[in-house]
Formats: structure tokens, sequence, C-alpha cells
């Protein structure tokens, strides 16, 4: 007999996180975006706990792409943060005018 558990949950998840999400104001987005990186470098720690445990070929080779694609993910997401970030700042007067 088929377990339907994990798809339940799985798509109680997805549901909740989208609605969560779409309702958080557009002030907020910045925060939101360097708290999911905190959760993008966990991911990348448990796709290195994966990719040490591995033993065939091909669980290496996905380890290997999972700890590639969590790094980039991981980031990417600080590099999107910082420029965010940067368009609140305050831009440096010109040289010479006051």
């Amino acid at each position: 007999m088929i377990d339907f558990n994990p798809l339940y949950v799985f798509l109680l998840a997805a549901f909740t996180g989208y609605e969560v999400i779409a309702r958080v104001p557009v002030i907020l987005h910045t925060p939101l975006m360097s708290g999911s990186n905190f959760v993008h470098g966990i991911v990348l720690v448990g796709a290195m706990v994966a990719l040490g445990k591995a033993t065939t070929g091909l669980e290496l080779a996905i380890g290997f792409f999972a700890v590639a694609l969590a790094a980039m993910n991981a980031v990417g997401g600080y590099v999107v943060t910082e420029r965010m970030l940067g368009m609140f700042k305050k831009s440096k007067p010109a040289e010479g005018a006051k």
C-alpha cells in the first residue's frame, strides 16, 4: 500500500508557504530575504553532510550537484540582499557640490 502522508505534508507546506509569502508587505521583503539566506546556509550544510555519507558514484554525483546548487543559492541570496540594502543607502553628493 502506498503511503500518501509525505505528499499531504508537502502539499500543505507548499500551500501555507505561498499564502504566508504572498501576504508579506513590500517593505519586509529585504529582512525576509536575509532570513531565508540563513535557511539556505542550513541546506548547504545538509547537502555537505549527505555528500560526506555518499558511497556509490551516483550518490557522489547527486551530492556534489546538491552542494553546488545550495552554495550558488546561498551566495546569490546574499548578493541580492546586499543590492536591495544598497537601494536604501543615501547617495554621496557630487564633489564640489554644496
